[in-house]
């Protein structure tokens, strides 16, 4: 066979064979893909979540505790801990309980019991505040002062026993003997609601923290009424119609202290999985889904270690109900013909009302992006601010040459509050009570009465500043084919990354070092191209010769 003819064979069967391996391979993707391979996060999430069903050894109703004819919530709280000796003084040492981050009741420094503020409610007045302790655990607003209400987060019936306690005190006063018969019916009811004990369901935990900050989605913007029942396009993990999570199932528990909880301490104190501890707390995304929680050799696994999970998988926030970005207490007092009144706007919210202010709402928020390592900067009441800058109540932790900060969606909430105009400081107006500013309207006297509550002078003297206070997004966790695209970072204009600075983005930032390498490896390229093609024009006639 002629030595033409041979080098032709060899070159189309090394074609063909590169041919075969490249079907081959591919032949071998389309099948895995047909045979429903999932990326390697979503199967280890399967298996951290199997068997989650829950099961009970005990009757309620057959309790003899919770079978007496009861008069108040004090009397139910006294039968649980008949049984759940220990359930009190495990909660009293909680910061659900105590309010303050610190075990230590003497350190008021962080906690709404002490000197936290914020730019919304601003102030918990150290438990004074009545307004705020519908949401403490204690029967009748008496904060640590009373005995635990145990239904307030083990009860499922939804049924109100503060109002028909008070049914049947003024029953019971009442001299009409038909009113006796009342109070046994409204004695039934409460046993029967007694009976339905349960683990912390979503609606246990949202009646707080759906309504935290004076109402639905005022604070947290990824959490308010639409997760009670959320389908699967809203959130993935709580969708009834998908994984329907409590909220326990993620934020989890041991001896009444809930994982998840942040002042100045990171949520999570470690990113390992429950496969290497299965005793972490199981508060992370890579507790479940592990580190590399996509598809082998998927390019966005190389992203974890700068990208945290939320910021590509929640796009959005509010995206059902509206949230308050925007709160002006500076605006507050004004009167219409002497008496307080509200202005209602757009999503049938207040945009103004005489005892809070002027208020800005928004749906479908595109987060804002930072650095986060877990932990958050507070400002509180005892620190000294500059009132010519703008305030950072609440900000996130975290720069690029930390190995714990990933890049995170936040809510930033933005407002005018008062402040101390001669000690510099944020202060604490009491709001609620007799001496609160919804009764008087003076907050000069509001601000006296609250920093009196906590422990903190006041010089008499108060002006408004601008402040700003950082809410972490973690849930409303939207379905993997709504994740954000590639564009929407590395894009030279409107990058959603905008303000992450100091380091080099591909596609949003420019270079003039890696422009010039890479058009000179575009015309080294071409060059070589033109030079090779040239080179087999010139020898081509001798060599076939």
């Amino acid at each position: 066979m002629p030595m033409k003819t041979r080098c032709f064979m060899m070159r189309y069967l090394a074609v063909f064979i590169l041919v075969a391996l490249v079907l081959s391979f591919q032949t071998a993707i389309a099948a895995r893909q047909k045979n429903g391979e999932e990326a390697l996060g979503r199967r280890l999430a399967k298996q951290a979540v199997k068997g989650s069903k829950r099961w009970s050894t005990t009757d309620h109703s057959k309790i003899d505790a919770l079978n007496q004819n009861f008069t108040s919530g004090e009397e139910i709280t006294k039968a649980c801990l008949s049984c759940h000796l220990k359930a009190a003084t495990q909660f009293h040492k909680t910061i659900h309980w105590t309010w303050l981050a610190s075990g230590d009741k003497k350190d008021m420094r962080y906690g709404k019991a002490g000197y936290s503020v914020n730019n919304f409610c601003i102030s918990g007045n150290a438990m004074q505040d009545k307004g705020c302790l519908k949401c403490h655990t204690s029967w009748n607003k008496k904060g640590t002062q009373g005995e635990v209400n145990c239904l307030k987060c083990h009860n499922s019936s939804g049924f109100n026993f503060i109002e028909a306690f008070e049914d049947i005190k003024a029953f019971s006063e009442d001299t009409d003997p038909d009113t006796k018969g009342m109070v046994l019916d409204i004695q039934e009811e409460i046993k029967e609601a007694v009976h339905q004990v349960t683990f912390p369901k979503r609606k246990n935990c949202g009646e707080c923290h759906f309504k935290g900050g004076g109402g639905d989605g005022v604070k947290h913007g990824d959490l308010d009424t639409s997760l009670t029942k959320p389908n699967r396009m809203l959130d993935v993990h709580m969708g009834t119609d998908g994984k329907n999570f409590s909220c326990t199932r993620c934020h989890t528990t041991v001896d009444h202290h809930i994982a998840g909880r942040i002042y100045t301490n990171p949520a999570v104190e470690t990113r390992k999985s429950l496969i290497e501890d299965d005793l972490a707390p199981k508060i992370t995304c890579v507790s479940c889904h592990s580190s590399e929680p996509h598809k082998t050799d998927s390019k966005m696994n190389d992203h974890t270690n700068v990208v945290s999970c939320q910021a590509c998988h929640i796009p959005k926030f509010a995206r059902v109900n509206p949230t308050k970005m925007w709160w002006d207490w500076s605006k507050a007092g004004k009167m219409k013909d002497g008496k307080p009144y509200h202005v209602e706007g757009p999503y049938g919210k207040h945009t103004y009302k005489s005892i809070k202010g002027e208020f800005r709402w928004e749906k479908n928020v595109i987060p804002e992006y930072f650095w986060f390592n877990g932990s958050l900067k507070s400002t509180t009441a005892d620190d000294v601010i500059d009132p010519g800058q703008i305030v950072k109540v609440s900000q996130p932790v975290g720069n690029k040459n930390d190995p714990e900060a990933r890049i995170f969606p936040f809510k930033i909430h933005r407002g005018k509050q008062p402040y101390d105009k001669v000690n510099n400081k944020l202060v604490a107006p009491m709001l609620s009570g007799e001496h609160g500013y919804w009764t008087t309207f003076d907050m000069n006297d509001a601000i006296k009465h609250g920093n009196k509550a906590i422990g903190l002078p006041y010089s008499g003297e108060f002006d408004y500043v601008e402040t700003t206070y950082a809410f972490p997004i973690t849930h409303m966790v939207a379905p993997k084919e709504n994740a954000l695209t590639c564009k929407e970072c590395h894009i030279r204009k409107n990058s959603r990354l905008a303000n992450i600075t100091g380091l080099y983005l591909p596609g949003r930032d420019k270079s003039n070092l890696f422009d010039t390498i890479g058009w000179l490896s575009v015309l080294g390229a071409l060059a070589g191209v033109l030079l090779h093609g040239l080179g087999r024009f010139f020898t081509r006639n001798g060599k076939e010769e």
